[in-house]
């Protein structure tokens, strides 16, 4: 049997100590997908190297995705802008061009 040392799994458990879920508290059989419950509370939760602890409460799930996630922002509208247009040609995907 080929055992993973000791030490390459503490490692792998401590890089997740700190790690933050959100946990809707909708009645059921446990966590469930956040897009199921949008709009229902969230449990912070944060990883202790254990088992998860309380750490914080999010009204909604774009609340929860702020608290998440702090440093990711949108997209610039400048950046949709500059998707590449189709160049010539009658490629066999392509839409037959619009009569004028």
């Amino acid at each position: 049997m080929d055992d993973e040392p000791l030490a390459e799994w503490a490692e792998r458990r401590d890089a997740r100590i700190g790690q933050l879920r959100a946990v809707p508290l909708v009645t059921g059989d446990g966590p469930r997908a956040s897009h199921l419950n949008p709009d229902a509370p969230r449990a912070i939760q944060r990883w202790n190297g254990h088992l998860w602890e309380a750490h914080g409460f999010a009204a909604n799930l774009a609340e929860a995705r702020l608290i998440l996630f702090p440093h990711t922002e949108a997209a610039p509208p400048s950046a949709l802008e500059a998707t590449p247009k189709l160049g010539p040609g009658t490629g066999r995907h392509r839409k037959p061009p619009t009569p004028r």
